[in-house]
């Protein structure tokens, strides 16, 4: 688990006796949340007697391997199955059910059984009200840990039933130190293009500036509007004489490009969940790079 997270597991342990059944760890993309959803998760099966995992007992070990029997993950297939296969982006309703048919059975080593949900509002609509079902009347020692980037994005009925644990994004020593430990490279550059988020950081200065040209494949979609829209928006601001926050455009913008540029970013913003589902990537990626306003 990521060194910022670690006092909200703290305060979740001082709280293990009386937890919800539900929690939604809610947050940025980026900053661990995972990670601390899976530690807290460890914490509520562990078997010793502190308020951290103790990564001795035989429930810890299991876990760590993966196969704890009172453990379960539901998440898009896409994040697991390995091609030649064609993984599905959503959580389906048959994952759900699944789900489901271990809660209501009774607990292997006679404590919680725990349910991890990543990412939430990756449910289809079947699969959301398949798991609300299991939010409305929770079986006995069940402990359901939700998992949300866009927390907006679930049924109100979902939310509703959980008890909401937001995540912040860390300080920013904080992250550029844990950069640092990573080897990361203008470590600076990419934090600020990832807008705070370390392990966005990361994977931004792996893959290294986007291309601004059209893309022939759906993964490459979302990353090229993402970055559209983060040089609209500091072409914005440089407009209004502020600083860029990514650090994704430079220069002299005039005050009156200023509307154009932030019309182009909730464009792109209104664009990114489409870039899921393209007829033809390159024609939609062509269409994106097309409406950008004027350069110059």
């Amino acid at each position: 688990m990521h060194p910022w997270n670690q006092p909200i597991l703290d305060s979740l342990a001082r709280r293990a006796e009386r937890l919800p059944h539900a929690l939604l760890l809610h947050g940025p993309r980026g900053i661990g949340k995972l990670a601390l959803a899976e530690r807290a998760s460890q914490l509520l099966l562990c078997e010793g007697t502190g308020r951290r995992p103790c990564d001795a007992c035989d429930a810890c070990r299991w876990f760590r391997a993966g196969n704890h029997p009172d453990f379960r993950r539901l998440e898009p297939e896409v994040l697991w199955m390995e091609p030649p296969e064609k993984p599905s982006i959503v959580i389906k309703v048959e994952q759900v059910r699944e789900l489901a048919e271990f809660l209501y059975i009774g607990s292997h080593r006679g404590r919680l059984r725990v349910a991890l949900v990543h990412p939430a509002e990756e449910m289809n609509e079947n699969a959301a009200n398949a798991l609300l079902k299991g939010l409305e009347e929770p079986p006995a020692g069940a402990v359901f840990i939700l998992v949300s980037h866009r927390p907006a994005q679930l049924l109100p009925t979902i939310r509703s039933r959980c008890v909401w644990v937001p995540v912040p994004l860390p300080p920013r020593e904080a992250a550029l130190e844990w950069l640092a430990g990573q080897d990361v490279k203008d470590a600076q550059r990419w934090l600020a293009y990832a807008g705070g988020a370390p392990l966005r950081a990361v994977d931004h200065a792996a893959l290294g500036s986007v291309a601004l040209t059209p893309v022939g494949e759906r993964e490459a979609l979302e990353p090229l509007a993402d970055a559209l829209q983060k040089i609209a928006l500091d072409r914005a601001l440089i407009a209004f004489g502020l600083p860029p926050k990514y650090q994704a455009a430079s220069g002299s913008v005039s005050r009156e490009q200023a509307r154009g540029w932030l019309a182009f970013a909730r464009k792109m913003g209104e664009e990114r969940p489409l870039c899921r589902h393209p007829l033809n990537p390159r024609l939609f990626s062509a269409a994106m790079l097309a409406a950008m306003p004027d350069l110059t």
